[in-house]
């Protein structure tokens, strides 16, 4: 699987202060010389794109979400456990945190900076301007999306929407790769939502169709409506997730994977669900702290699932079973993910169309037009040789999401912004009693770091 990215010593010059190292003010505040060198740097479109690649290859980090994203989420759900096979994973499986990890704080932050350089720039003096200047704003469409989704993440991770005691706080949330003294405050959350749709909004509106990457490895006009639409249902801004998800529908770029290519389409470049992935090669890859060494083999090996996910979840023929198998390590049989992110070139697909479907179902269904809900709900089983639902509910679009997105870390949000606990349901599990909705853990701390070199930043509850 040939990666498009590639480090340049331009991006190197411009962005090594910004995408290396801790994340603390002096990355949320580039200095002024770093502003000014950046700036001078940007000539044409092709060190735009430079910065940008910088960017998408930022995201594929194994502390973002080339793995610790997803597994980090995927672990605290009744899915997965820790069997602390290397000691990867196992505070986070009972939901301690190391109050000096980092999580995803600095790799974010650092996207973020790199989308702000594009951001800032203006394009009208670009040499190139007049041959290329709809792709240079194509561009900027590109750093608006790649913006509002790592802020969203944070936002997730960090944001005290979801948790008793906690106030309206969110993330920082950067406009600009500036300089000077400043030491931002958390936003917040309504002043993070504000910023976070009006950043999809001006996605899709740069962006161009003519720029279509059909890799799916670069962001499109229709990721940002796709981010627009995972958004809204988070929000429960229901108007706005159905037609977010009826843009991406309506656009006739992407299908839902039949069931005879379902196992294969993991290990394959841009299927045609596949809305936007992040590229990984043979050479180019996270190696052993990747996402194939966490979920199987004898090296690392440090997911397992949980038996109850594989005997209730799924019936008999279902094609989804196909991608867990189990591996002998040691005298320890252990049920595993083994079809999804097969090799470490796998690429890793952050936004499929079978989302926007599910998405569409619940938006429906909580516009009142519950059979259209059933429509688009059983649109997924009826490509997995699964049987249909009778009736769309809350309790049937979530066990359909479980079902469909197992491993790729989306199940845990989900159980969130529906406000449900987390429940032992097998003896697996790290946990040994139930992390009630709003429990204090359910978010991290804010990185001990920051709070040292921000007085503005206010730590979660809890913590």
């Amino acid at each position: 699987m040939k990666r498009i990215f590639k480090t340049t010593v331009f991006t190197l010059l411009i962005a090594t202060s910004v995408l290396m190292g801790s994340c603390t003010t002096e990355d949320l505040n580039p200095s002024l010389e770093q502003n000014k060198e950046g700036s001078e740097a940007i000539i044409t479109s092709a060190d735009l794109e430079g910065i940008l690649k910088g960017a998408y290859n930022r995201m594929t980090s194994f502390e973002y979400y080339g793995r610790d994203y997803i597994v980090t989420n995927e672990v605290r759900t009744p899915n997965t456990w820790a069997n602390g096979r290397s000691g990867r994973f196992t505070t986070e499986s009972t939901f301690a945190y190391n109050p000096n990890g980092q999580y995803i704080w600095d790799n974010a932050y650092a996207v973020i900076a790199s989308a702000n350089i594009i951001l800032d720039t203006d394009i009208e003096t670009l040499e190139d301007f007049s041959m290329n200047g709809d792709y240079a704003k194509h561009l900027q469409g590109q750093a608006y999306a790649i913006r509002a989704l790592a802020h969203f993440d944070l936002l997730k991770v960090y944001g005290q929407q979801h948790v008793d005691g906690g106030s309206n706080l969110g993330v920082p949330y950067l406009l600009e790769f500036k300089g000077g003294d400043g030491i931002p405050p958390r936003g917040t959350i309504a002043d993070n939502k504000t910023q976070l749709f009006a950043d999809v909004q001006t996605a899709f509106q740069f962006m161009s169709d003519d720029y279509f990457d059909s890799s799916k490895q670069f962001i499109s006009k229709y990721t940002a409506k796709a981010l627009e639409s995972r958004m809204a249902v988070w929000f429960e801004m229901w108007e706005v997730a159905r037609d977010a998800s009826l843009a991406v529908i309506n656009s006739d770029l992407y299908a839902i994977i039949s069931a005879d290519q379902f196992v294969s389409s993991f290990a394959s470049d841009g299927p045609q669900n596949s809305i936007f992935e992040l590229g990984f090669d043979s050479t180019d890859n996270e190696g052993i702290n990747g996402l194939e060494f966490i979920y199987r083999g004898a090296s690392y090996g440090d997911i397992s699932v949980t038996p109850n996910a594989f005997n209730t979840l799924y019936e008999e023929g279902d094609v989804r079973t196909d991608v867990l198998g189990t591996e002998k390590v040691g005298s320890n049989v252990r049920l595993r993910n083994l079809g999804k992110y097969p090799e470490r070139s796998s690429n890793v697909t952050l936004f499929r169309y079978e989302e926007v479907i599910l998405n569409m179902a619940e938006a429906q269904l909580n516009l009142g037009e519950p059979t259209m809900a059933l429509m688009y709900l059983n649109m997924i089983p009826s490509n997995r040789n699964a049987k249909a639902y009778t009736e769309a509910t809350i309790t049937t679009i979530l066990k359909e999401r479980r079902k469909e997105f197992l491993f790729e870390g989306l199940y845990y949000w989900d159980l969130q912004r529906l406000r449900m606990d987390i429940v032992e349901i097998d003896s697996e599990q790290n946990i040994n009693a139930t992390i009630p909705y709003g429990d204090f853990r359910r978010i991290h701390p804010i990185p001990r770091a920051e709070l040292d070199a921000n007085s503005n930043i206010v730590q979660n509850p809890g913590y």
